[in-house]
């Protein structure tokens, strides 16, 4: 207690700093066991920061927590700019309206089956309900790309299921912002003018991005070095979250949308490799920073509400997947096994109750985000095996075991092709061997009834090269018994 005396008397600069040095402490420690365990580092950094937050260990207070909105901001906009890059023409051609209807359909119908449960079945109000609607239509695709590469699983369902998880996000901040929208209308009530007002706010920022990705693919030109052209764009991203602020409105969609035009421009992806690079820090940060906001104590009046929305948002998935392969008439196996692998949900989703939780009243966002994060801790926990069995049952991971038995057989013909070349060789050396002694039987007759040295010589050369055939087939029978 005296050591928290001795931190609570320091200024706020120096709280501050040990407090991230706290922070990344605890992400990496944690980070650590659940490796062992073979789960997301995203779980890790919520259950450190829940570990050092005020539930627990109180490490650092809730004064603090609340002076760290700006890495919050931050993280949301490297988020929103990582997202982007996955929207570039080639993709949304080979997409096409197919897979687009398929997107908008799972997430939509997530949405509204969370959206009317919320408000009819537990009597939350539409602005609650709306936001956690929206939020609820986001998918997180690290935990299912993991696994595809995990399996090395391919084939059709795989290259719908990239497309579908490479576009939801986009349809997520779209529906969050119409939702956002109605929600900050005055009193509870609603009017044409509180939905305009910050849809119009959204769409200067998104204007503000593109300006600006058409600056920045100016001012990066290659002679440019890698350090300057990670300053800039870091500058770039900064620039558009501080604008958003001013204007009150989300930096997702404009961040989104200023890497989304940059990449098209460009096709300069070394730029987001840098990104990523640099990122990892923050993303820590951002996600125990959405730990230590965890309110435990609430968990138990979230009761029935965060078990509702866990199962609903599932069933919302399964059933707007299922619909929109029906209609664009997929595959048997694609409509019954694609909804299982957009079960996870954290990233973009913890971002976007971030944002949430600052519109709702005080305890209705604490409901909000306790659900989100309470609820993406436990999708990571199923959501990897859910997308494996998606892939199983698809025959997407079918197919590659049958085409590593396929490797399997080739190589064991290979090998036995060999081990057949390998003893027809060694029968060749014994005939050779035979044919040498009898050749060495004859000569020893010529040689005793002829005195002619020229035919005895020709023939010891005749005999001499046999030999040396001899050798040199032992030597390649070797190198054969090597290889195999």
């Amino acid at each position: 207690m005296a050591n928290l005396e001795f931190f609570n008397n320091l200024n706020m600069t120096t709280k501050v700093l040990l407090s991230l040095s706290m922070m990344l402490l605890a992400g990496f420690l944690v980070t650590r066991i659940t490796k062992l365990l073979k789960l997301p580092n995203v779980s890790g950094y919520i259950i450190g920061g829940i570990i050092i937050g005020p539930c627990c260990l109180n490490l650092i207070s809730s004064d603090i927590i609340s002076h760290m909105d700006f890495v919050s901001d931050i993280a949301l906009s490297f988020i929103a700019f990582g997202v982007g890059k996955f929207f570039k023409k080639e993709v949304l051609k080979k997409a096409g309206s197919k897979v687009i209807l398929i997107t908008i359909l799972e997430s939509l119908v997530a949405m509204l089956l969370i959206t009317l449960s919320m408000h009819f079945f537990f009597n939350l109000d539409w602005n609650f309900s709306l936001i956690l609607g929206a939020i609820a239509s986001a998918t997180a695709p690290a935990s299912t790309m993991m696994t595809i590469k995990q399996y090395r699983a391919k084939g059709e369902f795989v290259e719908i299921l990239l497309q579908i998880v490479a576009l939801d996000d986009i349809v997520c901040l779209l529906a969050f912002s119409v939702a956002t929208s109605i929600a900050s209308a005055n009193d509870g009530t609603f009017s044409v003018l509180d939905v305009i007002k910050p849809i119009g706010f959204n769409l200067l920022a998104v204007a503000i991005g593109v300006v600006l990705a058409i600056i920045l693919r100016l001012v990066l030109n290659p002679k440019r070095s890698k350090e300057n052209r990670l300053i800039l764009v870091i500058m770039a991203l900064l620039l558009l979250c501080g604008i958003c602020s001013i204007i009150e409105v989300s930096p997702l969609l404009a961040c989104m949308i200023f890497s989304t035009v940059y990449i098209n421009i460009t096709d300069d992806t070394y730029l987001f490799h840098q990104i990523d690079n640099f990122t990892p820090p923050i993303m820590l940060l951002f996600f125990v920073l959405s730990g230590m906001r965890l309110d435990l104590t609430t968990l138990a009046s979230v009761g029935l509400i965060g078990v509702a929305y866990f199962f609903i948002r599932i069933g919302g998935k399964y059933l707007g997947s299922f619909i929109g392969c029906v209609i664009t008439k997929q595959d048997k196996k694609i409509r019954n096994n694609l909804g299982l692998a957009l079960i996870p949900q954290a990233g973009v989703a913890i971002g976007l109750s971030v944002l949430g939780q600052r519109l709702l009243p005080a305890d209705l966002g604490t409901l909000l985000s306790t659900i989100i994060l309470s609820s993406s801790v436990l999708y990571e926990f199923v959501g990897p095996s859910c997308a494996k069995a998606s892939l199983f049952l698809s025959g997407s991971i079918e197919g590659y075991e049958k085409r590593r038995k396929t490797e399997d057989v080739m190589h064991e013909e290979t090998k036995e092709n060999l081990k057949r070349v390998l003893d027809q060789n060694v029968a060749a050396e014994n005939a050779c061997d035979i044919s040498n002694e009898e050749t060495k039987d004859d000569l020893e007759k010529i040689v005793n009834n002829l005195n002619n040295d020229n035919v005895s010589s020709d023939s010891y050369l005749n005999t001499n090269t046999c030999e040396q055939e001899a050798v040199i087939n032992k030597g390649n029978n070797s190198n054969i018994i090597k290889n195999v």
